[in-house]
């Protein structure tokens, strides 16, 4: 199970799932969207914040610069 803690998981995840999309350019919104979206995401929906998304976008941002 994916929770809003695993942040190297998720940003893999996005980073298949868009593979042409800069981070930097996604609202928290639609951030929050994504995560509950993915296979496996099992977290409640309404525990995430505004630090917690900016940690997956981070982690997003490294993960698409390593490629």
């Amino acid at each position: 199970m994916i929770t809003w803690r695993d942040t190297e998981d998720i940003a893999i995840a996005l980073t298949e799932r868009f593979p042409d999309l800069d981070p930097l350019t996604v609202r928290f919104t639609d951030l929050h969207q994504w995560v509950t979206e993915l296979p496996g995401f099992g977290d409640d929906p309404r525990a995430s914040n505004e630090k917690i998304l900016e940690a997956i976008q981070m982690a997003w941002l490294d993960e698409v610069q390593n490629r």
